[in-house]
């Protein structure tokens, strides 16, 4: 697997929670499960069997959670070249087929979301794939599962 970049703030943020599953949720489900076995057979106790489950899913999440952490270096936005695309640029794009304009900032694992003006998508995505090293002016095809779009690159915002 490839390593991804990630800002600081965007580790910080997947390191919290990756504790809180470690040191708040897993014990309650754990204790959950103490109180079910209590109550006798456990051929037939519906409570514990489904804490056991829910116990077997978080300790894949965090497992999950791990392995990103792990495939993750830090990266100050602030050290990136300026005038072309890279981690952390937010880039103004037109879609060519469409004759349409939207804004992407390139983030990592934990920092992505698609709604509002300026989606956050990782860079992994294929259009961050396509736009990476690219400059004001040119012109990229972007394969997508449904096809490709053809994207200009109009603006790239100066890193925070």
């Amino acid at each position: 697997m490839d390593r991804q970049p990630i800002t600081r703030e965007g580790f910080e943020k997947l390191r919290e929670e990756l504790r809180h599953l470690e040191e708040v949720l897993m014990p309650a489900i754990a204790e959950r499960i103490s109180e079910a076995r209590a109550e006798g057979d456990l051929k037939e106790n519906a409570e514990y069997h489904g804490q056991r489950e829910e116990q077997g899913r978080m300790a894949l999440r965090i497992s999950l959670m791990k392995t990103r952490l792990a495939g993750c270096y830090i990266v100050d936005k602030s050290e990136m070249p300026k005038g072309v695309v890279t981690f952390g640029s937010t880039v103004t794009v037109k879609d060519l087929d469409l004759d349409e304009q939207e804004k992407y900032e390139f983030v990592g694992p934990g920092e992505e979301n698609y709604d509002g003006p300026i989606m956050k998508i990782l860079t992994t995505s294929p259009i961050a794939q396509a736009l990476m090293g690219k400059k004001v002016g040119d012109k990229v095809t972007v394969k997508l599962p449904r096809g490709s779009m053809e994207l200009q690159v109009l603006e790239i915002a100066d890193h925070e």
